[in-house]
């Protein structure tokens, strides 16, 4: 009887081991939505690189976004690991995030100096209206006049950081999408930077 129990676990445990996916192996981000839509976006502008006037860019427009979506993708097939935020603004930071396809993706606070854990998805930040912000390298310093939330692609180790000579908000990677109030399923509550401060920062991003 003892060695007929030993034999089931053995078999169980075998079992396990090749069907189900351990929790340390490398994620597949080609699987979800966003490899979907920035996959299609991409081979759209593809069929019109020779009239990109029929996208609705400029020569140049058009180039920027080809090259933003070719990184995108590039990203989402090479990440081995969860989306993440690194806060280096200086203050803390509205960011949104889930532990999980299942949970929904909420706003959290994230404290000056701190990267949320890979157990979590980092989906995109939050910036409040009268935020100095550089959405995208190489392009100029812009004020908000309303709050905005900014998403990035499965497996986007982002960046914010403050330029200590404008004092703007800067991002190492562009934006997969730019959301204002009504334009999703993202809470965007009218905060102040200064309400963002007073906040108790979500100690269980860093966990």
């Amino acid at each position: 009887m003892q060695f007929i129990k030993i034999i089931i676990v053995a078999f169980v445990l075998i079992a396990n081991l090749t069907i189900a996916q351990p929790s340390w192996a490398s994620k597949d981000f080609t699987k979800g939505t966003d490899y979907t839509e920035v996959t299609q976006e991409l081979n759209q502008l593809i069929s019109v690189q020779d009239t990109p006037e029929q996208a609705g860019y400029t020569p140049e427009q058009f180039q920027e976004r080809l090259s933003q979506l070719q990184y995108q993708k590039s990203v989402m097939e090479t990440a081995k690991k969860r989306a993440q935020c690194l806060n280096e603004t200086g203050k803390t930071l509205g960011i949104y995030a889930n532990k999980g396809k299942k949970s929904p993706t909420q706003l959290y606070y994230l404290a000056a100096g701190q990267i949320t854990d890979d157990d979590w998805d980092c989906d995109g930040l939050y910036l409040p209206a009268g935020s100095q912000v550089v959405l995208s390298p190489n392009t100029p310093v812009e004020e908000l006049t309303e709050a905005i939330a900014v998403k990035f692609v499965d497996g986007t180790q982002s960046i914010a950081r403050t330029n200590p000579a404008t004092g703007a908000i800067e991002l190492n990677v562009a934006p997969a999408k730019i959301f204002k109030a009504g334009e999703s399923n993202w809470s965007l509550p009218t905060l102040s930077q200064a309400e963002i401060d007073a906040q108790v920062p979500s100690k269980q991003l860093i966990d």
